[in-house]
């Protein structure tokens, strides 16, 4: 969406990018997601 504008850091948009990189990483992948709340579902 920003070009190389998400890359250069004097733009807020490189660290919006940034966060959102690192909230990806954190969370975990939507497969690793989905398998422990299957596994939380099915031990209920």
């Amino acid at each position: 969406i920003h070009g190389g504008y998400g890359y250069v850091r004097e733009f807020p948009a490189e660290r919006h990018l940034r966060d959102s990189r690192v909230t990806m990483i954190y969370e975990g992948t939507s497969e690793v997601q989905r398998i422990v709340i299957a596994r939380n579902v099915l031990s209920e």
